[in-house]
């Protein structure tokens, strides 16, 4: 059984909380203990970041020696990819092909990313003044607090880590005290890719303490946090409280409409894929699927028949598709929006633990009674999907933006009038159209209404993780007023 320390400046350091118990969910054994970050841990990463970054030495590192610091980052996450993977797995569930074939890979490419990013980075020049010169230039914010999710915490700790240094500034990062065995040995390997001691730092706990603290430590200057929706309310309210930047990517209960004339069998891998990778744990899950009247019958046979075949079980095992949920409290917490009666919704498969160790959970498909069923609307986070039929575009499109959430949909349709239609009808940050998810990092990701604000993507990260500064030079000397001559 391990123990997991903070790293900060490049040493583990004993923090000196109570322990949090890490559990393996797919055999419900202990695997490691988390000494909880107390208010000294905490303060002392952030105070070596608060150096790091006065320092200056990666900050005025030229933009060619930190480009190649963070493809070393990439590197040396590639050649671990196999250990991470393994971490990963034990601490979260989630199949040991999908890590190690996406979030691990993704992790690389964020770094790459940014790398390339800021070696195209420009300034701003203003020649219309006759007498002036004005250029806009961006600068780092300085210290930034990073608070990381559960359900994927190597693929999107990584994203935060590398946009935040990209552009010269230190971290402190915080994982999910439910999966952080993945991103204390990511933090671990960037500390051998030639990162100045300090720039980034770990600390370990729950959000309530140990993130509470970080965000309110007087030496960090920004925020970013992945997660859920309550906890980004008070997040938000917090670091507004301080005049804090901050920016979150919350929840979602994103839409997948299916139009009648959809490529069939794409749209029913894609719908297949929307909610059942990453164990349905993703707040991006096309958890909401429509199908339109004229295909609904044909579709749900055809869903229902495919999940029932879908592999639950061992992690490890190459041909699982779905392992267990993160814990047995949130498998629980699934499992609580089956339909108890025809007045919730019509459970059309599904809907029961599998097995009787570990935190397994059926892939599960609800027709949902109306588009204010509890699980039509709130985010269930888990291999669940609910469905409705619709008849008409309009209808389709109300359906959609009926939520308080904004964070994505999908629209399978051969038509390209209705796919046009459809990506301006639709209330999200992303619309993805006749493809299951993909991420394009040169573009935004963020979500609208209660799924946060802000967002990732070449131009957006710069945008928070730089400040403007302005600068006027005169053309040629001046001929000032000699006041009291």
């Amino acid at each position: 059984m391990d123990t997991i320390t903070a790293l900060i400046a490049g040493e583990k350091v004993a923090s000196g909380g109570a322990p949090i118990a890490i559990i393996d969910p797919a055999t419900d054994t202990l695997v490691a203990e988390l000494p909880e970050a107390d208010d000294a841990t905490v303060d002392r990463a952030v105070l070596a970041a608060r150096r790091a970054f006065d320092d200056g030495s990666w900050r005025f590192m030229p933009v060619e020696a930190r480009q190649a610091v963070l493809r070393r980052c990439a590197e040396l996450i590639e050649a671990s990819a196999d250990t991470l993977a393994d971490i990963e797995c034990t601490n979260t569930g989630l199949p040991l092909a999908q890590i190690r074939g996406r979030s691990v890979l993704r992790a690389a490419d964020n770094f790459r990313f940014f790398a390339d990013y800021i070696g195209q980075a420009t300034g701003r020049l203003y020649e219309q003044h006759p007498d002036y010169l004005t250029m806009v230039r961006r600068e780092p914010v300085g210290v930034a607090a990073l608070i990381s999710p559960w359900n994927s915490p190597i693929a999107l700790g990584s994203m935060k880590v590398a946009s935040a240094i990209a552009f010269g500034n230190s971290c402190v990062l915080k994982p999910s005290e439910q999966a952080p065995l993945g991103i204390s040995k990511l933090v671990e390997l960037l500390g051998e890719a030639g990162l100045p001691e300090g720039v980034v730092n770990l600390v370990n706990g729950r959000g309530a303490t140990t993130g509470d603290r970080l965000i309110r430590h007087p030496e960090v200057d920004l925020v970013s946090f992945t997660g859920g929706t309550p906890t980004g309310r008070v997040i938000m309210r917090t670091a507004g409280e301080l005049l804090k930047p901050a920016e979150v990517e919350l929840g979602g209960k994103s839409a997948n409409i299916i139009f009648d004339d959809a490529d069939f069998e794409a749209a029913l891998d894609g719908a297949l894929l929307g909610i059942f990778t990453n164990n349905g744990q993703q707040c991006l899950a096309g958890s909401r699927i429509l199908v339109q009247r004229g295909i609904a019958d044909r579709f749900i046979e055809a869903f229902v028949e495919r999940a029932r075949r879908i592999k639950v079980g061992d992690p490890r095992d190459p041909a699982t598709v779905i392992g267990p949920m993160v814990s047995q409290r949130h498998m629980q917490h699934v499992l609580s929006f089956v339909p108890g009666s025809a007045a919730e919704g019509e459970l059309l498969t599904g809907g029961c633990r599998a097995g009787d160790t570990g935190a397994y959970v059926e892939p599960t498909l609800v027709r949902a009674a109306d588009r204010d069923a509890r699980l039509f609307q709130e985010e269930i986070f888990g291999p669940f999907a609910a469905l409705m039929v619709f008849d008409t575009d309009d209808e389709a499109y109300a359906l959609a933006n009926h939520s308080r959430f904004g964070l994505v949909s999908y629209v399978w349709s051969q038509s390209l009038q209705r796919i046009m239609t459809a990506q301006e009808r639709i209330q999200a940050g992303t619309v993805w159209c006749n493809t299951p998810m993909m991420r394009e990092l040169r573009a935004p990701f963020g979500g609208w209404k209660e799924s946060g604000i802000g967002g990732d993507g070449g131009l957006e990260c710069e945008a928070f993780y730089t400040r403007a500064k302005t600068v006027s030079i005169p053309r040629r000397p001046l001929q000032l007023r000699k006041l009291g001559a």
